[in-house]
């Protein structure tokens, strides 16, 4: 801005120099400046005039040939409103809305009118554990086997064997459909449950040396009758054969051998299925209500190291009762050692098995068991955990 525009110069008014001929006529029904008793013949202006409106910028003298004022003018753009705070800068413009909740607040304070509205940051509260099963039809199920076991072990041993037999030969029939649903391995069942079953009988009735004469013949077995298809894959498929007799009817076989025992046969396998059972539950117990650090998550997530820990000290007191109240010789002291040896071999079978089952892709063996899967799912810390007392109760006390 420059002196001249604030009335400086002689001969100037307030608003500048005195419009000429060119200036805008006064808006209608206002008085005219010679009206008013002022001349703009470029003399001094009286300082006591009304303020004189200011036209449009950019507007003609044949925009006011009807003498309309700009309010009158419906065509009349009026950029004055974009000066206003309380509507949209310009008249094309949408007024903005309002934000529906600009801040989190508490329940019945972030614009809603329902008091009873969740707020959506409100922490969610913890879901109680889960025992992750059917605990009614596992428990059933158990109490059913134990029944039929106690009955067959006691009543009569031969009894007994059958039993191993038939659980044998249906662990055998679930590994294998699984290899071959997952990966389609060909693994002959029939040499397998024949071999088995063959396996279980000779070393009750010949001890250790017909346990092994029986596997060396039933992996023979499994060659031979694999010939009998195409060349591809042979080798894969007699491998799985080879590992699933060694795996399912070979390590069963320790419990025949148990049983062979003449002064407590009966009694060695209760203690052997006592421990294995009371290891399990032990950690399932202990890991569900304490457990928090993972004992192998990448091939089991649900053990835990507390579980372990639990599965020990129970198989422990278990050990030593079973030791000195039912075994002939045995003291609690080996029932301590026994117990120890009993969880560690109960909970590798588990997570081997476990591991075959993340490579299978599958949660369960099978769905014949409710509440526990297939028989595989409960021989799974059996078997490993056979040939591990065997030798212990050799030890301590004998082949009785």
């Amino acid at each position: 801005m420059n002196e001249s525009s604030w009335g400086a110069s002689p001969g100037a008014g307030p608003w500048g120099p005195a419009p000429d001929h060119g200036a805008a006529p006064a808006p209608h029904g206002a008085a005219s400046p010679a009206a008013a008793g002022h001349s703009y013949d470029g003399g001094a202006v009286a300082r006591t005039r009304p303020l004189p409106v200011v036209p449009d910028a950019g507007r003609h003298e044949d925009d006011d040939r009807d003498h309309r004022g700009p309010r009158d003018d419906p065509n009349h753009r009026d950029d004055r409103g974009a000066t206003r705070l309380s509507g949209p800068l310009f008249r094309d413009e949408k007024p903005q809305e309002p934000m529906a909740t600009p801040f989190p607040g508490p329940p019945g304070h972030d614009g809603s009118t329902d008091p009873q509205k969740p707020h959506p940051t409100e922490p969610e509260k913890p879901k109680k554990k889960s025992a992750g099963r059917n605990l009614r039809a596992a428990i059933g199920v158990g109490v059913g086997l134990g029944v039929v076991i106690l009955a067959s072990l006691f009543v009569y041993k031969p009894v007994f064997i059958g039993v191993i037999a038939v659980a044998v030969v249906v662990g055998l029939w679930e590994l294998t459909a699984r290899l071959a649903e997952r990966k389609n391995i060909q693994v002959p069942l029939i040499p397998l449950a024949v071999g088995g079953t063959a396996m279980v009988v000779a070393g009750y009735v010949r001890g250790a040396g017909g346990a092994w004469a029986a596997m060396a013949l039933t992996a023979l077995a499994v060659l031979v009758w694999r010939m009998t298809g195409k060349p591809e894959n042979y080798l894969r498929d007699v491998t799985a054969g080879v590992f699933t007799a060694f795996y399912v009817p070979f390590l069963a076989t320790f419990v025949a051998l148990m049983l062979a025992a003449d002064a407590d046969g009966p009694q060695r396998v209760l203690t052997f299925l006592l421990l294995t059972v009371v290891s399990d539950t032990g950690a399932y117990a202990v890991g569900w209500r304490f457990g928090k650090h993972k004992l192998a998550p990448r091939i089991s997530p649900g053990k835990t190291r507390e579980g372990l820990v639990g599965a020990v000290l129970f198989a422990m007191v278990a050990g030593a009762l079973c030791m000195e109240f039912l075994i002939k010789g045995g003291a609690w002291w080996q029932g301590l050692l026994l117990g120890v040896a009993v969880a560690a071999s109960a909970t590798l079978g588990d997570l081997g098995e476990s591991m075959i089952k993340r490579d299978l892709g599958i949660k369960d063996m099978g769905t014949l068991l409710p509440g526990h899967g297939g028989i595989m799912d409960r021989l799974d810390s059996l078997l490993p955990t056979a040939p591990v007392v065997w030798l212990l109760f050799v030890i301590f006390v004998g082949t009785g």
